[in-house]
């Protein structure tokens, strides 16, 4: 039970981590805009924060079933759903200011992706445990 908390815990850190790092560079012109009030719809920026999700989806994911050993499935599973309920807050609070279509992309793609990650890393470990 102790490995299924800190799968999830550092699963979500993970993907945190990466988030916040890679949003510092993908969306460093956004802040200004976004400041002031402004929508913020250029594609390339928001296309590259949804790859950035994905990245940090099968991250954490993976992460998560990886140190959540023999219950990583509900391990990812978890971290998938405390990611889902933060992104909704999230894209939420900043509907305004960003295109529908990135919003809904970025929260379809969190579970899925998670998931997929939890699953490669336990076929990983599956495949080279004695």
């Amino acid at each position: 039970m102790l490995r299924l908390i800190i799968g999830v815990i550092v699963g979500y850190m993970v993907w945190t981590v990466i988030w916040l790092g890679g949003n510092a560079f993908i969306f460093a012109g956004a802040g200004e805009a976004i400041a002031n009030g402004e929508r913020f719809d250029d594609f390339g920026p928001l296309a590259g924060a949804l790859v950035l999700s994905v990245v940090c989806s099968l991250a954490g994911g993976a992460v998560a079933a990886a140190i959540g050993a023999a219950k990583g499935a509900l391990a990812a599973m978890i971290t998938a759903i405390l990611l889902l309920l933060t992104g909704i807050g999230v894209q939420a609070g900043a509907w305004d200011q960003m295109p529908v279509w990135y919003h809904l992309s970025f929260l379809v793609l969190l579970v899925p992706m998670t998931l997929l990650g939890g699953k490669v890393a336990m076929r990983k470990a599956g495949a080279t445990a004695p």
